[in-house]
């Protein structure tokens, strides 16, 4: 049997398995590195351009929505024409808006560039891509470690880009910056090959896949599964708590007195020790329940959170949180996937992650919406920090009674 998998799983992809995953996370590196840097240009942004940070954080939102948007199209284009392809449409768009960012010096130009147009760049060359590959590409005994490994990626991408944003802002000017990150992000292009997917006309079936089911049988059974509807729900939390640190993490740094330093060198952290979480994430995803992991990892987080803002801000607490909050980061993303994996088979898989990661993304909306209203408003980022506990606690509970089993039509062909 597992030899049957391994077959089935591989003989879609020109290139071995090895390969596939060392491309995936090349392109997780190159990807979320500048994206997740984005809070080191915010106060050369706003002095140059003389914006407010509630137009950046609007902006930020835009691009949160619209990457949320346009990740089940992107993702039912993958499963259609291949991921390969929808890579380097997506790389291209990436590039262009950052690029554009750099004479973007009215709240409109700001918006569309920053927000709507690195948004659905995002949507189309993003890890989630990357992960709906892996799905597809690789043998079942090797996805959740692949999922792991691909995530880890996109975090070290976060403790490269982190500090070299900073550095290359101190050394050269942000828009320099920009410039530079726009040509990393082509360097995906020729990655993506290696995750060339076929289309589901050609495609071999996998375990769980239902290979006569059109997008909209496919959607129309999952969102009247519970527990994808519950995963999906619990996934608002990830987004509104990511987006929030993201963005407003540093700044928030500063405010309290520290250096700016400090406040990359934490973030960076989170990169560094969310390699460590996701790899373990994706580790535990084949050893116990995911369901069980994700309510841990919620809960975790706002345990973490609260004994942040109930300490004074020090060097020692921004590295703390960076630390902890690293391995909680995106080591919910391996227990998610895979759980829709087990629950749905692979043949529309990055649809249907897709739509979970849209709310997941409508999370870091009104996350990053909320920051910069009550931040112009009270001054501080205190409301935001009890909202991001509260919401941990709710989808801490809310994953608890997932199930981890296949829908019905697609139980006969996984067992």
């Amino acid at each position: 049997m597992a030899g049957a998998a391994t077959t089935a799983g591989t003989k879609r992809s020109k290139f071995p398995p090895e390969v596939v995953i060392a491309a995936g996370c090349l392109i997780g590196v190159i990807t979320f590195g500048p994206r997740s840097a984005i809070g080191q240009f915010q106060l050369p942004i706003l002095g140059d351009f003389q914006l407010g940070s509630d137009v950046f954080s609007f902006a930020m939102a835009l691009q949160y929505l619209f990457w949320g948007l346009g990740q089940p199209f992107a993702g039912a284009l993958a499963d259609r024409f291949g991921t390969g392809r929808v890579l380097s449409f997506g790389a291209v768009i990436y590039a262009a808006g950052l690029s554009l960012m750099a004479w973007a010096s009215t709240p409109t130009a700001f918006t569309l560039t920053a927000g709507v147009l690195l948004g659905f760049g995002i949507s189309a060359c993003s890890f989630n891509l990357v992960i709906g590959a892996f799905g597809k590409l690789l043998p079942p005994h090797r996805r959740s470690m692949a999922f792991g490994l691909g995530t880890a990626a996109g975090s070290f991408g976060q403790f490269l880009f982190s500090p070299f944003a900073g550095g290359m802002i101190a050394a050269f000017g942000w828009m320099t910056t920009v410039f530079v990150f726009s040509a990393v992000i082509l360097l995906c292009i020729p990655l993506a090959l290696a995750l060339a997917t076929r289309d589901d006309g050609q495609a071999a079936p996998q375990p769980g896949d239902a290979p006569k089911q059109s997008f909209r049988q496919a959607i129309s059974e999952a969102f009247q599964h519970r527990s994808y509807v519950l995963l999906v729900a619990g996934f608002f939390t990830c987004g509104f708590q990511l987006a929030f640190v993201t963005v407003h993490f540093q700044r928030y740094v500063v405010e309290s007195g520290l250096p700016a330093h400090v406040g990359y060198w934490a973030f960076a952290l989170v990169g560094v020790f969310n390699i460590i979480g996701s790899l373990s994430s994706g580790w535990l995803g084949d050893k116990i329940p995911k369901n069980y992991i994700l309510s841990f990892i919620y809960f975790s987080r706002a345990l973490v959170t609260l004994a942040f803002i109930m300490m004074p801000v020090t060097p020692f607490s921004a590295i703390l949180f960076g630390i902890l909050t690293g391995l909680l980061w995106l080591s919910t993303v391996p227990p998610t996937s895979g759980l829709i994996g087990v629950m749905f088979g692979t043949r529309h898989f990055s649809m249907l992650y897709g739509f979970a990661f849209l709310n997941h993304q409508l999370g870091g909306f009104m996350g990053l919406m909320l920051a910069g209203w009550l931040r112009e408003s009270t001054g501080s980022y205190d409301i935001v920090w009890w909202l991001s506990i509260a919401l941990g606690v709710a989808s801490a509970l809310i994953n608890l009674p997932i199930s981890e089993k296949p829908v019905a039509r697609a139980a006969p062909a996984a067992a």
